[in-house]
């Protein structure tokens, strides 16, 4: 393939990329809008037994049986607008009813979402509660999970339905914090069979739920009683979840086709990055092997001939060997991402410090796995920066967290919405949440000490300019037909940055806090 060829292609996926996490779009909507009216029309139209082998179009059906079932159950009531819509063979179908019931799905399952929340501030304290209402970190933390930025712009301009799905998740830890054990494993069950991208918290599921219910007593110094184990709930707790798994599984593995299923939902032939860099460790690991390329081709210590003409920059999602570093396996990535889970495990076993300490947990296992999982989703940030809302308005050291993690995570999510009128709404919403989230936590915590550094405060306003670049600035420039990369890569770098900066410091804070007992003694 020539080079004109392979810049075109590069340029292709760049506009692709923008538009949405899957590629090619047409018109003014992402391809998540065809993705998921293609899961409509196979779950309506055809047997069960061809769900997860029906492959007309090219966005298969990659979710776990119950959002299969969930399409099914949709179909159902969009056969009501648009009956065209559940034609397999109708690629790339759209009309304005169809958009219409699209739209109003996701807004009507968002109802689980704002339950969730309403559950999620029962567990808040109270304690620093303001004399004005606006002031309560009820208040804060219901205006900070409703009106999310990135959750808004991911659902409700991008297009997906992560709303309910975080409801789960939400009403589960809610659950956990009531001491309702039971029905918040049912829920995380359940969650795990609608989306599988949740089981990058499972460890603090698990983990939690045999230290805290399995084990129904501590010794004095807060390290667990062993006799206290029960095997009834333990047995409990297995059933729930293989009553689930069989309910969801149980259908495809009497048709013998569970492992059809799971290749499926694991494609482990995928890059090791997504088509868009998520802002994580392998963004920063591949930026600093083009650059030691760049500088091994000027001293001549390299061989042109031998560098790949397309790199992993041009979007493409593919298999792709480092030039300078050594190349990452899917095994690599997992090792790495079990040794960044370990500790938090460990501290959550050794050191416990109840619900919160769960959550903390939680929030770490999530970001470690978007750190150093294998081909990542930019938009899985999400599964940090929710659950850290809910720490954000117990303590001054959280809430700077947040802040961080939130504001970088979210301006990663710029690229998805890339048109000239989606510029202005973008900035306009992260500016309104961000500055709410500010200047309410900052209210919240006046009596202590600033909640940022001068280091982060020149970092956070770091993403001014970056915008500046990106959006007004180089597309002026000669380097957008050869490099038309670039601010994907940038916007990658800078915020994977802040992100890892994010995972550091809440892993400092969860390693140095002591356990609920030694609290209560002092």
């Amino acid at each position: 393939m020539d080079t004109i060829s392979v810049n075109r292609i590069v340029q292709n996926r760049i506009n692709c990329i923008r538009r949405g996490s899957r590629t090619e779009p047409r018109g003014t909507h992402s391809t998540d809008f065809e993705v998921h009216r293609n899961w409509l029309a196979i779950t309506h139209s055809l047997p069960v037994s061809q769900w997860y082998y029906e492959a007309t179009s090219e966005w298969t059906l990659d979710y776990p049986p119950f959002f299969a079932w969930f399409e099914y159950a949709l179909s159902h009531v969009a056969k009501y607008f648009d009956q065209e819509m559940l034609n397999v063979h109708n690629l790339n179908y759209s009309s304005s009813r169809t958009l219409l019931f699209q739209r109003f799905s996701v807004i009507f399952t968002d109802v689980l979402f704002v339950y969730a929340i309403h559950e999620c501030c029962k567990c808040i304290d109270g304690k620093k509660a303001g004399k004005e209402l606006t002031e309560k970190p009820k208040f804060i933390l219901s205006v900070l999970l409703l009106w999310n930025f990135g959750l808004l712009i991911v659902d409700h301009i991008h297009f997906q339905y992560n709303g309910f799905l975080f409801g789960l998740m939400l009403l589960s830890v809610a659950r956990l914090f009531q001491k309702r054990h039971m029905e918040g494993a049912f829920l995380f069950a359940v969650l795990l069979h609608f989306k599988h991208i949740y089981l990058y918290v499972a460890p603090a599921y698990g983990i939690y739920l045999l230290r805290s219910y399995c084990f129904t007593a501590n010794k004095p110094d807060g390290s667990v009683r062993w006799n206290s184990f029960s095997f009834v709930r333990l047995i409990s707790l297995g059933l729930i979840v293989f009553l689930v798994s069989a309910l969801s599984l149980g259908p495809f593995l009497a048709l013998n086709q569970l492992p059809q299923v799971l290749s499926r939902l694991f494609p482990f032939k995928r890059g090791l990055c997504h088509a868009y860099w998520a802002p994580n460790f392998w963004a920063l690991y591949n930026a600093l092997d083009k650059v030691l390329s760049i500088i091994g081709l000027k001293l001549k210590l390299l061989d042109p001939n031998k560098i790949p003409k397309a790199s992993m920059t041009s979007g493409l999602v593919q298999q792709f060997q480092h030039t300078v570093l050594p190349s990452v396996t899917p095994l690599a990535t997992l090792i790495c991402t079990l040794m960044a889970i370990l500790p938090s495990v460990f501290c959550l076993w050794f050191k416990p410090q109840g619900p919160r300490g769960f959550l903390r947990c939680l929030i770490l296992c999530a970001l470690s796995s978007f750190l150093f999982g294998w081909h990542v989703h930019e938009k899985a940030i999400l599964l940090a920066v929710l659950p850290m809302s809910l720490l954000s308005v117990g303590k001054a050291g959280d809430a700077s967290i947040f802040l961080i993690l939130s504001t970088t995570g979210h301006y990663s999510l710029f690229p998805l919405l890339f048109t000239a009128p989606e510029l202005p709404i973008k900035i306009l919403l992260m500016l309104l949440f961000t500055i709410y989230s500010i200047s309410s936590l900052k209210t919240l915590f006046r009596k202590e000490k600033p909640l940022f550094n001068w280091m982060e405060t020149f970092y956070l306003f770091g993403l001014g300019p970056l915008e500046v670049f990106c959006e007004f600035v180089f597309p002026f420039t000669s380097w957008k037909l050869k490099y038309p990369f670039i601010p994907l890569l940038l916007t990658s770098v800078y915020c994977a940055v802040g992100i890892t900066y994010a995972w550091f410091k809440l892993y400092v804070s969860v390693l140095t806090d002591p356990s609920v007992s030694k609290t209560k003694k002092q």
